[in-house]
């Protein structure tokens, strides 16, 4: 969600002081307004990790989306994945007229791994899964795990950090707080007041929605806090489940190293050289 302008707070994005230098790509490139995919991540990413290395620097993709991440790892092939504009619009009027539960119903017939796999509220992701097995007639938990083991076009250290469960969730909702204080709801509002509606996919992002449905009157600003909480934790779970399916993921557990970063920061140099990557 940091690739569009205008949506600061709600994603944490990162503050030019904070950059130290370090040059940051892919971020305010898009317009609220314009439709972001995983294909034009991925196009977008290579370009990048090709310019960075050009100029003899090592190329540091962060995130936590696991299968962006994975598109470009692994060179994911979505040439099979071809405009399904027709049926995709079908498909989003149908989760207007009868819900999101009724889509993940629909999706947990065709394909009962991705249906455990993507949570009933990301229209988005079930929707795709839907338009893939309509187009290929296969499903798409078949097709990730099958791109899963391609071999990667780079050499790299796939780094993910673990923090005990119960003070990651205490961040997230002290995180979640210092968006309220910072002004998430004035930034939503002035979305709004943009032309943004909630079947954009920029107003997909977590925060985005329910600070939308807030402001529509349809829920109190105090249970729009929670949910996002909630919503948030949930994902952080989801994202952890993915990160332990991926082979290559180095874990970094925060507490082996007693929170010192100076350490941990020295422990991923020193991986990263036995692998000629510095």
């Amino acid at each position: 969600m940091q690739v569009y302008r205008h949506m600061d707070i709600g994603t944490a994005k990162i503050k030019p002081s904070e950059m130290q230098g370090v040059a940051h790509h892919m971020i305010d490139i898009l317009e609220p307004t314009e439709r972001f995919h995983i294909m034009l991540f991925q196009t977008y990413a290579r370009r990048y990790i090709a310019q960075i290395r050009s100029r003899g620097h090592l190329p540091i993709l962060a995130g936590g989306t696991g299968f962006y991440i994975q598109s470009v790892l692994y060179d994911v092939d979505f040439t099979k994945e071809a405009d399904g504009g027709e049926y995709r619009a079908g498909l989003e009027r149908l989760c207007a007229e009868r819900g999101a539960g009724y889509l993940h119903d629909l999706l947990r017939e065709v394909d009962p791994l991705s249906a455990e796999a993507i949570h009933p509220h990301n229209q988005k992701r079930v929707i795709r899964a839907l338009e893939y097995h309509h187009l290929t007639g296969e499903r798409i938990s078949a097709h990730n795990a099958a791109q899963r083991n391609r071999e990667s076009a780079y050499r790299f250290c796939y780094f993910a950090l673990s923090e005990e469960r119960e003070r990651l969730y205490e961040r997230i909702d002290a995180r979640v707080d210092d968006m309220m204080r910072e002004g998430l709801v004035d930034e939503v509002k002035k979305l709004s007041q943009m032309g943004c509606s909630r079947d954009m996919v920029s107003m997909q992002g977590l925060g985005y929605k329910e600070i939308l449905a807030y402001l529509e009157g349809e829920i109190s600003l105090e249970r729009a806090v929670f949910l996002i909480k909630r919503d948030t934790r949930h994902f952080a779970k989801r994202q952890l489940t993915w990160l332990r399916r991926e082979r290559d993921v180095i874990w970094l557990e925060k507490e082996r190293f007693g929170g010192d970063k100076d350490r941990l920061l020295d422990y991923m140099i020193t991986l990263m050289k036995e692998r000629n990557l510095l």
